[in-house]
């Protein structure tokens, strides 16, 4: 009964975590910025701070000022020169021909050309606004994977900080029965080969922790190796699905690329009609002052317009090349709005699925896989099973509680990328898991999120993402 009651007292921080981890029925998750105090800082400082940010937003204003420029009059001309009679002397002031001359030319589009230029760039200074929300929605996406991915990671390390006080009691009493001859050797070598295993695994898990506060601090501006306490965890966050119908419509209202599309096809349509407002001339005035000397100065004033006597090989195709851009932003348009229905409906089906295997773990797995490395515990005591099936059945629970962690690491993972508006797929919240292979025998997942597909479809995300979207 003595060995019994040692492995309960060494197991039974793990105990009284997994109870008090235990969630009531499945609810919606409030937005974490709202009741997560450590990740609101995180975004807020990375809003604040982030280069990239900065940049897209200088961009917006650089386009802003092409809207003034392409309004404005194309800049005159001032022409100096001189009429001379004769080569042998100047005879300004002596023949009445002979003048210097100062001309001015002012160049004048015709009607409506500079309103439409003007429109142009207005309508690309809007696009450019859009591209500053994607940076802002990948950005705050970013930090979110990244800090979840750390809570994936440190609540890893809890599961194995917790199986390794049951080891060391376990190694502790298989040496003190084998001393005694009441144990067999292959239990002591068997107990401590798991505890090199964890240190194995602890090792892996550390680096990867020190991945995702690398990657948050990058995102915040900070240069530093500055730690980030958390008091959150995995397991305590409740999802709800998503409306597919509810989603679409906010998608196509908020998507960046969409908007950036929606644009497009506006600007193409008014650089369609620019084009063919320049099939019309251009015009231009001009004033001039001949002073002669001694003489009577001169004076002119001239009207030109220019003659679009290329206008099959020049404005023509200017037209037919809008009208093609044109048609090509419209199909765009739809190729967007297309891809964007295509990932609201797979991300419902993948949170499904994951909700499913999340209520598989809360309501079925963690419990029965307790309740076996209990019996089994007992039996152990009793004489009844060997060592081996202890460790066996604590590695599976230690496993599926992994899996539950990796499960709420996807569902999760699928609502940042929902939140994001990704275009290009659900990048994976992902960390080295405590699967078999490193735990011995046991039911579990492996490292990498479940069933999350990434931007190639298979590439695991850790704490950072690439450009989030189409290119607008």
């Amino acid at each position: 009964m003595r060995t019994f009651l040692c492995l309960a007292l060494g197991f039974m921080p793990m105990v009284g975590r997994a109870q008090a981890q235990e969630p009531a029925a499945p609810s919606r998750q409030e937005p974490a910025t709202a009741e997560d105090s450590v990740l609101k800082s995180l975004i807020g400082e990375s809003l604040d701070h982030n280069p990239d940010l900065a940049k897209s937003r200088a961009l917006v204003e650089a386009d802003r000022e092409r809207i003034p420029q392409a309004k404005a009059l194309p800049d005159p001309s001032l022409s100096l020169g001189i009429q001379n009679d004769g080569f042998k002397r100047i005879q300004v002031g002596k023949m009445e021909t002979s003048f210097y001359q100062v001309m001015l030319t002012q160049p004048l589009p015709w009607p409506g050309k500079r309103g439409l230029r003007g429109e142009v760039a207005g309508l690309g200074a809007d696009i450019s606004k859009v591209a500053v929300e994607r940076t802002r929605l990948g950005i705050q996406a970013d930090v979110k994977r990244a800090y979840y991915g750390l809570l994936l990671v440190r609540g890893q390390l809890r599961l194995l900080e917790d199986q390794a006080i049951f080891l060391e009691n376990a190694q502790a009493i298989t040496q003190a029965r084998y001393e005694v001859g009441q144990g067999a050797q292959a239990d002591l070598l068997r107990a401590q080969l798991e505890r090199n295993r964890l240190s194995q695994t602890r090792f892996s898990l550390q680096s990867e922790e020190r991945v995702f506060l690398a990657a948050l601090n990058r995102l915040r501006g900070s240069t530093e190796d500055s730690p980030i306490p958390t008091t959150a965890s995995l397991e305590q966050l409740q999802f709800q699905p998503m409306p597919v119908e509810g989603d679409l419509a906010q998608a196509e209202a908020q998507s960046p690329e969409l908007q950036a599309a929606r644009l497009g096809v506006k600007q193409a349509e008014a650089s369609l009609d620019l084009a063919k407002r320049d099939r019309y001339p251009d015009f231009a005035v001009s004033g001039a002052v001949m002073p002669r000397g001694g003489l009577e100065p001169m004076w002119s004033v001239g009207f030109s317009i220019s003659l679009p006597v290329w206008s099959k090989q020049k404005q023509q195709r200017a037209v037919a090349e809008q009208d093609w851009r044109r048609k090509s932003q419209g199909s765009e348009a739809t190729s967007v709005q297309n891809i964007l229905n295509q990932r609201i409906r797979e991300r419902s089906a993948q949170f499904e699925s994951a909700l499913g295997s999340i209520r598989i773990y809360r309501e079925g797995l963690l419990v029965q896989s307790e309740a076996t490395f209990q019996a089994t515990l007992a039996q152990y005591e009793a004489g009844r099973v060997p060592f081996l099936s202890v460790l066996e059945t604590l590695n599976g629970w230690v496993s599926d509680r992994a899996g539950l962690l990796q499960a709420v690491a996807q569902a999760e993972a699928i609502q940042i990328a929902a939140e994001e508006i990704n275009l290009t797929g659900t990048p994976a919240i992902s960390a080295p898991g405590l699967a078999a292979g490193f735990l011995g025998m046991g039911g579990a997942p492996g490292g990498t999120a479940m069933g999350a597909p990434s931007k190639s479809g298979a590439t695991a995300v850790k704490g950072d993402s690439s450009a989030p979207s189409k290119a607008m």
